[in-house]
């Protein structure tokens, strides 16, 4: 198999992974499921307390006006808490609420423990090729985190304001 079929294999196999395991989990929540992109911004302040607006939306490879949006939708919905910056008075900072951390770590749990039980039905090869791959997976978040950050020196739209 070629580099590329490699990649794309990859690329659609990871992908499936993670909507059938969102659904999996959705299947069992008792209120309404959160837009994947309200959890991302969730999970990266849930990492990052006080991070600016301006700042997630770098992160996160947003619009500054796409992630205040969802910062309104989070705060209407108890979960993000908008505070103003003492630097500067025009930014805010922000801060999960514990409601939306406990919701987080219940997902969390969750995800680990359908995983955990997936884990446990492979084969002791499977398990062990999984294993070997997990420093190699971890260099390649690394970059993609790193190249998500500087996008080859192209700033992301997003004013340092917001």
């Amino acid at each position: 198999m070629s580099d590329l079929e490699l990649a794309r294999e990859w690329s659609d196999l990871s992908a499936d992974v993670n909507r059938l395991v969102r659904r999996r989990l959705r299947a069992t929540l008792t209120g309404p499921p959160m837009p994947v992109a309200q959890a991302e911004l969730l999970r990266l302040v849930r990492t990052k307390p006080g991070i600016r607006v301006s700042e997630a939306a770098r992160e996160l490879r947003l619009a500054g006006n796409s992630v205040s949006t969802l910062v309104g939708q989070l705060t209407e919905r108890g979960l993000m808490l908008r505070e103003p910056d003492p630097r500067d008075a025009r930014a805010a900072l922000l801060r999960v609420t514990p409601r939306a951390a406990e919701r987080l770590r219940h997902w969390d749990d969750r995800r680990t423990a359908l995983y955990r039980e997936q884990w446990e039905r492979l084969s002791a090869e499977d398990r062990a090729a999984l294993a070997a791959a997990v420093p190699a997976l971890r260099r390649l978040a690394a970059r993609l985190h790193e190249e998500t950050r500087t996008p080859r020196g192209t700033p992301v739209e997003g004013s340092e304001r917001t």
